[in-house]
């Protein structure tokens, strides 16, 4: 039976996390709502990463275990979700840790707004020294995201919301994890954007989340660029792009490259491509002319996609359509 004081379950996988799990562990137990429960899902681990979990709980009740062949993330997740009791299931990491307020502020924001399903926040990412300019860039972008307007926005140039840091309502934790190809996490975002819920951000910082060379996200194929993008495609053609067969791609670098390759695996085929590059105006590029932006008004070549992976680009590309009477979401949006 529910526990009626319960507020929030930790949804807490891990696998050979030994080095790294009791100071996750710690950061639960200094948080100042403490009307939680941790539910460390022990997928299959050969380390003591059990035992540290089981000293956890020896010393404090409202961690449990649950220990499981190793099946995997996807599996560990929603064996894990089985276990979740409260109305908010919040992600935690093994190897992450979390500010004494985060959980309060995430739940207080849920509160306060019946219609948001889920929420983030910013982070920290380390170790610092050894971030990529990517992954610099990645931690600018998503921390500069402050609004359910936001996420929806930009949902589909990267994922808005740092799996570890989120917290989410029941019915959007009823969607489970599925096991696609592709980022279990990002897919769970996209998901429940397209059933129309709503996920906001606390901005601010309040997950140290951790790079690791050996994690999942560095080393399984399903966390490549390639699949990431297939990941968007799967959604675009499910959402923006399906009421037509052809878009206008803007941008055709190879983050436009890429995207077009996969959503024309799923039938979705640029009528046009937009482009600066002088060199490439008036010719075509798989069947679709190439032309300036000044000219998408008059071409009615269906929905925009831009395509745009670097941040200043992207702006100016979102300014150069509002000008001439694009609206985001509506006639256009951009995936990176």
């Amino acid at each position: 039976m529910l526990d009626l004081e319960l507020r929030v379950s930790v949804l807490l996988p891990a696998r050979n996390a030994a080095p790294t799990l009791a100071a996750c562990l710690a950061s639960m137990e200094r948080q100042t709502e403490a009307r939680w429960e941790c539910v460390v899902v022990d997928d299959g681990s050969t380390d003591r990463t059990p035992d540290i979990a089981r000293a956890a709980a020896n010393r404090d009740p409202r961690f449990r275990v649950v220990a499981l062949p190793h099946q995997g993330i996807v599996g560990a997740l929603n064996e894990g979700l089985r276990h979740c009791r409260a109305p908010l299931i919040a992600r935690m990491d093994a190897d992450d840790v979390m500010r004494r307020d985060r959980l309060a502020l995430q739940a207080g924001l849920l509160d306060s707004d019946p219609g948001v399903s889920a929420v983030g926040c910013h982070v920290r990412i380390s170790p610092r020294a050894s971030m990529s300019p990517r992954l610099r860039e990645y931690e600018c972008w998503l921390n500069s995201l402050q609004s359910p307007e936001d996420v929806a926005r930009d949902a589909f140039v990267e994922c808005p919301v740092a799996h570890p840091a989120l917290m989410m309502r029941r019915r959007m934790a009823d969607l489970g994890y599925l096991d696609n190809g592709w980022p279990e996490d990002y897919d769970l975002v996209l998901r429940a954007l397209h059933a129309g819920m709503r996920i906001g951000v606390v901005p601010r910082r309040l997950l140290a989340w951790r790079d690791r060379r050996d994690s999942l996200s560095r080393t399984d194929e399903r966390y490549g660029l390639g699949r990431f993008t297939a990941c968007k495609a799967h959604y675009l053609a499910a959402g923006f792009l399906s009421r037509s067969d052809t878009y206008v791609l803007c941008g055709f670098g190879a983050t436009g490259k890429s995207l077009r390759r996969a959503l024309a695996a799923l039938g979705k085929h640029p009528s046009h491509i937009v482009e600066v590059k002088p060199t490439r105006l008036g010719k075509r590029i798989h069947g679709a002319p190439v032309i300036p932006h000044r000219e998408l008004p008059g071409v009615g070549g269906g929905p925009i996609v831009v395509s745009v992976a670097r941040d200043g680009p992207r702006a100016d590309a979102r300014a150069d359509l509002a000008a001439l009477g694009f609206v985001e979401g509506r006639d256009f949006v951009c995936a990176a």
